[in-house]
């Protein structure tokens, strides 16, 4: 297991690369590493002899410059793919591809929202709740909507540590809370 500060290393470094006078464009970065990763993920061989002690690191890093030429990589992702295979850090690949994503946003003043529903909401009222939100911040926001039936109705925004219950269940813990006080 790699601790959390190695990953965030890891990932910071990419990002700076990425978003650096010769980067480049950060959507591509994240699909380039979602494909590889996805790649990794689908073959159980794969992933195990880059994992593995007993393969030669020379051999793990032909084995990711070829699969970066066949899919295609840039420069710039090939590298970290490289340098992560060299550090035998690949197995935390999906943790800094994430750590990556959230860094980028950071820098391009983007706030991540976790948002959840008791139902599925259209496209309409995503769009409202995003806007909503950025109102509230003054950031643009990029959401990630989820279903919990268990909020009974209304939403639960979390951005960051900051959570904003509307949600039923909530509105009738505290009631419960109130009445429960006097």
């Amino acid at each position: 297991m790699i601790s959390q500060a190695i990953v965030s290393r890891y990932a910071s470094a990419l990002a700076d690369v990425v978003t650096g006078p010769s980067g480049m464009d950060a959507a591509q970065a994240i699909r380039e590493l979602r494909s590889f990763n996805a790649l990794i993920s689908e073959s159980p061989e794969l992933r195990n002899a880059l994992a593995s002690p007993a393969v030669a690191p020379a051999r793990k890093l032909a084995v990711v410059g070829r699969i970066a030429e066949k899919l295609d990589l840039s420069r710039i992702t090939r590298n970290f793919l490289l340098v992560l295979t060299d550090h035998r850090r690949a197995a935390a690949l999906s943790e800094m591809i994430e750590a990556f994503e959230i860094g980028l946003d950071e820098r391009l003043g983007f706030l991540r929202a976790e948002l959840l529903s008791a139902q599925e909401l259209d496209q309409k009222q995503q769009s409202q709740l995003s806007e909503e939100l950025a109102r509230l911040t003054g950031k643009e926001v990029r959401a990630r909507f989820t279903v919990a039936p268990e909020l009974i109705g209304g939403v639960v925004a979390r951005i960051g540590s900051t959570v904003y219950d509307g949600s039923v269940r909530g509105q009738l813990q505290t009631i419960s809370r109130r009445l429960a006080g006097e």
